[in-house]
């Protein structure tokens, strides 16, 4: 019972998170309540109508006054159905946005363990649950409810016999119906578990589709996916069952209670002791009273389905953001970077950097160079701040970098990785993506940044010029190009620190001497620090760092380190001469 109630508080304190207009809900809610208690004025109006048939004449009146009341009824009902679907759409609107806002704002390492899929599926499903419940099955339990009370308060006075065998149904009814909303429950939860997990698997091998095609692995996806599809259609036809029964056991139940009435009320309407319009407004009540009790079983499960979505969500908006969101604004040009025996560990398994220390002056070039998997890419995660060293510490100047706000501290910084990664757009919002008033930037700043990347011919060759579509991640530009593009970003922002993963690593011949020339440009007067794989990139480093299974086992010029560090100079035998 503690955690129903948990429930319930943790999915209205949510719902009120989101600013929802309070206006439109009372009026809706009014609005449904006025609608209910119209619909229990027409079994009473129509009792006058049957009762006052003869062969010579129909009350007139009391025609055209049910006339009214379903023209009146009507017209409210779709006055406050369209007040609570737009509550509903603003709470889920507000939902998302706060999901949005928060899942932009996690740290890497939460997308680390995360399917993106998973997290797409919370955002767009569970949230359009928990409007489900509140602009249809809420409004629908509160006028049932509503329609209940009145209509056997009315029943009552009219013929307390005849209501009390009418009210039979009502345990029995609760009696079959509860345990199949619990069990519809449980359904629908593990079918948004499952929907998210499918989700996430979709769009996996859909953002690797040519991975997938060039390791001919189209059969082990077709095989996954199909047992996906499987496991949804198991979920799906479980569903499919619980309303088979409910449908069935309610029209049974509902076909006996009003054959006993029409029965018994047989009886009475031939012995004087009741009208047939009495009898007529007892079908009537009958199902207004049956009716919103085979709906409470779909709002118990759309309960149970939405607290499921709340939990998730909550978890979701409850994980700490980010560590810098706020902090110092701080002009790093000219300060020197120090980082003093930094460790990283992933998970207390998985150490990756081990007591790591060197210092950068500004304008220095500092490569990391090293045996793969020896952590050269997670030590580039730290300088980024995208992790949280275990223990040490990184300074900018006698500043801890993590004293820094994130926003000014990855301003100042340039990143080249070997990907060049992009987003789906034009040429023009790639070079400017992240920067504010990116709209006020001319075209000529543009151009000027793209020519010094060497990226202006290329560019000036396609029809659209800078307004070119590149495809979902650049698909539609050439390796070198979009590293010219990444190149020609970093200028635009005129980074103090530049990083770079071998920007050229997987570029051909021609590519890589146009590319080097653009970071040799870009480098210039720039603290940089570049992973190397080929150690003809950094043969001029002013300090190599030699780093093997998380540790720094060498530090120095490249001719320091042919001297002094033997794994290092077999290196250089292999790939240099």
């Amino acid at each position: 019972m503690k955690s129903q109630q948990g429930g319930m508080k943790s999915f209205i304190h949510l719902v009120l998170s989101t600013n929802i207009p309070r206006w439109a809900l009372t009026a809706g809610l009014i609005g449904s309540i006025v609608t209910t208690l119209a619909g229990l004025s027409i079994p009473l109006l129509t009792r006058e109508l049957v009762d006052g048939f003869s062969a010579s004449s129909i009350s007139m009146s009391i025609g055209v006054l049910i006339a009214v009341v379903f023209i009146l009824q009507g017209v409210i009902d779709g006055v406050s159905t369209y007040l609570l679907a737009s509550v509903g759409q603003r709470i889920v609107a507000g939902l998302r946005r706060n999901m949005w806002v928060k899942l932009i704002r996690l740290p890497v390492t939460y997308f680390d363990k995360q399917q993106s899929g998973e997290s797409v599926s919370r955002v767009i499903n569970d949230t359009g649950i928990v409007k489900d419940l509140i602009s249809q099955h809420f409004p629908q339990f509160i006028t049932g409810i509503i329609s209940i009370i009145g209509a056997i308060v009315i029943l009552l006075i009219m013929d307390w016999k005849m209501t009390l065998l009418m009210l039979i149904s009502v345990p029995l009814t609760m009696v079959i119906m509860m345990p199949l909303g619990r069990k519809m429950a449980r359904i629908s939860r593990g079918l948004q578990d499952e929907t998210a997990s499918f989700s996430g698997e979709i769009q996996q091998t859909l953002s690797e589709i040519r991975l997938m095609k060039s390791s001919n692995a189209e059969m082990f996806e077709e095989e996954k996916g199909v047992q996906g599809v499987g496991k949804l259609l198991s979920y799906g036809l479980k569903e499919a069952r619980i309303f088979a029964l409910i449908g069935p056991t309610m029209y049974t139940i509902v076909m006996i209670v009003i054959v006993m009435i029409i029965g018994y009320g047989g009886i009475r309407v031939a012995n004087g002791s009741m009208s047939t319009g009495s009898l007529v407004a007892f079908l009537l009540y009958l199902f207004q009273i049956i009716y919103p009790i085979t709906s409470f079983a779909m709002f118990f499960t759309q309960m149970q389905k939405a607290k499921g979505a709340t939990e998730r969500i909550i978890a979701i908006m409850e994980l700490p953001l980010e560590n810098g969101q706020d902090g110092l604004e701080m002009d790093i040009t000219d300060q020197p970077l120090y980082v003093s025996n930094v460790s990283f560990a992933y998970s207390e398994e998985e150490q990756v950097i081990q007591d790591v220390s060197f210092e950068a002056t500004p304008g220095q070039m500092i490569a990391f160079a090293g045996p793969s998997g020896g952590g050269k890419t997670t030590l580039f995660g730290l300088l980024e701040r995208y992790y949280e060293p275990t223990s040490g510490v990184i300074k900018i100047g006698n500043t801890s970098i993590g004293d820094l706000s994130l926003a000014s501290w990855r301003s100042q910084i340039g990143y080249v990785s070997q990907e060049s990664a992009m987003m789906a757009g034009t040429i023009r919002e790639n070079l400017c993506y992240g920067l504010k008033k990116w709209e006020d930037i001319s075209d000529e700043r543009l151009w000027e940044v793209a020519k010094m990347a060497y990226a202006d011919e290329f560019i000036q060759s396609f029809p659209n010029g800078l307004d070119t579509e590149v495809g979902e991640r650049g698909v539609k530009l050439s390796g070198g190009q979009r590293q010219r593009i990444a190149i020609a970003r970093a200028f635009l922002r005129d980074p103090k620190i530049l990083m770079m993963d071998e920007a050229t690593a997987s570029l051909d011949s021609q590519s890589e001497s146009i590319v080097q020339e653009a970071l040799a440009r870009l480098m210039e007067g720039r603290t940089t620090f570049v992973i190397a794989h080929r150690l003809s990139t950094i043969v001029d480093a002013d300090q190599i760092v030699f780093i093997e299974k998380g540790r720094v086992t060498g530090k120095g010029t490249h001719q320091e380190l042919i001297k002094t560090h033997n794994l290092y100079r077999a290196f250089a035998e292999q790939q240099l001469t």
